[in-house]
């Protein structure tokens, strides 16, 4: 019998919890038991661990494999579990374990040849490590700045699996912490080009200002539209805190650039009319998605031709 372990971390909206990973290798027929409510993605996760632990060169055992992920009931969703399934896969196959292992979070998807994906929902991920006292995190390589706009943990990249149980062996291999690109100056729709609407323009300000709901009538053409773009010109630059929360909720969303990972500015989301309730609130199975409403948050939501929203979408506002 031989057992290895890893760890990682549930995301679950912006939080998440730490997942102990165990495999466990006993005489019996060949075959992969994977258990702790695992989702379909997870249960996929079997066929691809297998391909990228024979591919990058390792021994896939020949006998009865537990894959056991706690606390149990728990639900496990989506493929960022990958990499630390492989490691606890790998630490079973040795006669002594990694060290290193037992202080370090692990997080990526796996590629058939061992390359290692990006995921969604690190930064979530990385601030519930650092939350509850873990020293390391290894995240895919493409979310490496995204990772590490969080101090007071140590954050390391890896792009192949190959380069990961290279870091378990000698402590080198991986690419270390990057400094927070400089956002870019993004085009701002300014105010001042609307020419005229002195009135609506004053209550834009205002609305602005005391952060208060505005809604804008008249016939087509008159600028409405042109007026709402251009509200989130007149607010300030989120402060540090502020951008962590606006930029976990949109690493939550998929939405971060890996250049410039850092959402700096209030965001201006406008759905479309017809968005059903579940593009405006979010949600779906899984690592649910955030909604317009949520990606709004710190921002504008601008909800343009709202006499055509669904009256079901305009109701799911009041919650």
């Amino acid at each position: 019998m031989a057992l290895g372990r890893a760890f990682s971390v549930a995301v679950r909206g912006l939080d998440g919890d730490i997942v102990e990973i165990e495999a466990d290798i006993t005489a019996g027929l060949p075959g992969v038991h994977l258990v702790g409510l695992p989702d379909a993605a997870l249960q996929e996760s079997r066929d691809r661990v297998r391909a990228a632990i024979t591919n990058c060169g390792n021994t896939w055992p020949m006998s009865r494999l537990t894959l056991a992920l706690s606390p149990a009931t728990l639900p496990k969703t989506g493929s960022l579990y990958d990499i630390a399934l492989a490691c606890a896969v790998l630490s079973a196959e040795r006669t002594k374990s990694w060290g290193r292992l037992e202080k370090t979070v692990l997080l990526g998807e796996l590629a058939l040849d061992g390359r290692i994906r990006p995921v969604r929902g690190v930064l979530p991920a990385v601030l519930a490590a650092k939350r509850q006292g873990w020293p390391a995190i290894v995240v895919p390589l493409p979310n490496l700045a995204e990772a590490s706009l969080v101090d007071g943990i140590e954050v390391l990249g890896v792009g192949d699996l190959r380069l990961l149980h290279q870091w378990l062996d000698s402590g080198t291999g991986l690419a270390g912490r990057v400094a927070t690109p400089t956002p870019e100056d993004q085009p701002i729709a300014d105010l001042a080009d609307v020419v005229g609407q002195s009135q609506a323009r004053f209550a834009v300000e205002v609305a602005a200002a005391g952060a208060h709901h505005l809604m804008l009538t008249g016939p087509p053409g008159v600028g409405k539209t042109m007026l709402a773009q251009r509200l989130p010109s007149l607010l300030p630059d989120l402060t540090d805190d502020e951008a962590l929360e606006v930029t976990a909720i949109h690493s939550v969303a998929g939405l971060l650039s890996e250049r410039v990972p850092l959402v700096t500015r209030p965001p201006l989301i406008a759905p479309h009319h017809s968005s059903s309730v579940a593009a405006l609130v979010g949600g779906g199975s899984g690592l649910a998605r955030p909604g317009a409403i949520s990606r709004a948050h710190r921002g504008v939501l601008f909800l343009d031709e709202c006499a055509e929203i669904r009256i079901s979408a305009l109701e799911a506002l009041r919650t």
